[in-house]
């Protein structure tokens, strides 16, 4: 399985992700404004790759300070930590894994800064580690939802390209795959970035699942001919009410399955629950050039000097929310406060 991201001792590798799938390419980040410019321009993306990236930022520029008292070094970080959580308004994990390196900071502030750096750096390998461990148990509790022969709708990308490794909204297939049950899963392309047809299509593929792309506004009809059983996606940031903000797309295919009577599922580890947001009106929506929009990898397909509005992110009332998937277990939205005791 191709990773999306990788410590290296003195630099982060990151798969870039926009040239997938023509090509496999890696991007050596040696400081953290790499790290903060491959998150920025979506050479990663997907809530928990992107704050593994922001850790493993962190501890890089951690690396390389010379200060040697903790205040300039403090000052410096903060800096950092700061400029990270600045390149990806939405998605809760970059917060959560600032917070995590932040405290880590804040509690040993009577150490060397040499100690503070190899802590830094271990803090991000365990949040990747923490990460994949998440997603295995999301698989194993999720493969339970999947039946022989249904059909599978999914959005955007959720697999292994969006997280430490193994994915959320693809680990239920991966497991149900593994217990040897056959199933198709319906890719929607997810413009204007394609992360669909370019990344979750050659994902699965690569996994040996069997995986059919469709247009986006296909999956109605898709579910009016009785094609699709469940849909599973992914979450930038979930609120504590059950409010899911999720790529463009995902309120319109909820608001389908509703219609329909088709289960409705958000995989969600715990990092991409923000337990201090009540409702999802509240979550930052990013909006992103124009010119995603307006063209195809650098091919323009509209007018010139034509508006258009790129809005990253909605936001899927609880409602419309299955129930969400978790290391946890599998809860319903007005459950989902209980996690935080758990």
């Amino acid at each position: 399985m191709v990773k999306a991201i990788e410590w290296k001792e003195d630099r982060v590798l990151i798969l870039d992700q926009r040239a997938l799938p023509l090509e496999v390419r890696y991007i050596e980040c040696n400081d953290y404004l790499a790290v903060v410019e491959a998150i920025r321009n979506l050479s990663i993306r997907g809530a928990p790759a992107i704050g593994i990236a922001a850790a493993m930022g962190v501890a890089l520029a951690a690396s390389q300070q010379k200060a040697s008292y903790f205040a300039g070094f403090y000052r410096v970080m903060k800096k950092v930590m700061d400029a990270m959580i600045a390149t990806r308004p939405t998605a809760v994990n970059i917060e959560w894994a600032m917070k995590r390196m932040d405290s880590l900071l804040l509690a040993n502030s009577g150490l060397g800064t040499q100690e503070l750096k190899e802590m830094l750096i271990e803090e991000a390998l365990k949040i990747h580690r923490e990460d994949v461990e998440a997603n295995r148990k999301i698989g194993q509790y999720g493969a339970s939802i999947i039946k022989e022969g249904y059909g599978i709708l999914t959005h955007c990308n959720a697999g292994a390209l969006a997280t430490g490794g193994y994915g959320t909204a693809t680990a239920p297939m991966l497991v149900a795959k593994e217990q040897g049950k056959r199933f198709k899963v319906f890719a929607d392309e997810t413009r204007p970035v394609l992360q669909g047809a370019r990344l979750t299509a050659w994902e699965l593929m690569q996994c040996g699942i069997d995986v059919t792309l469709i247009t986006d506004n296909s999956a109605g009809w898709l579910m009016n001919r009785g094609m699709i059983n469940l849909a599973i996606v992914g979450t930038d940031r979930t609120t504590i009410n059950g409010d899911v903000a999720n790529k463009i797309g995902t309120y319109t295919l909820a608001v389908l399955c509703k219609e329909h009577g088709i289960p409705f599922y958000v995989a969600a580890p715990t990092s991409s629950i923000d337990f201090a947001m009540s409702k999802g009106e509240d979550i930052a929506i990013e909006q992103r050039s124009p010119e995603e929009v307006t063209t195809i990898q650098g091919k323009r397909i509209a007018p010139e000097g034509v508006k258009a509005l790129n809005y990253a992110f909605d936001v899927t009332p609880a409602q419309y929310v299955t129930a969400f998937l978790t290391e946890k277990g599998i809860f319903k939205p007005q459950e989902l406060q209980n996690l935080a005791w758990l």
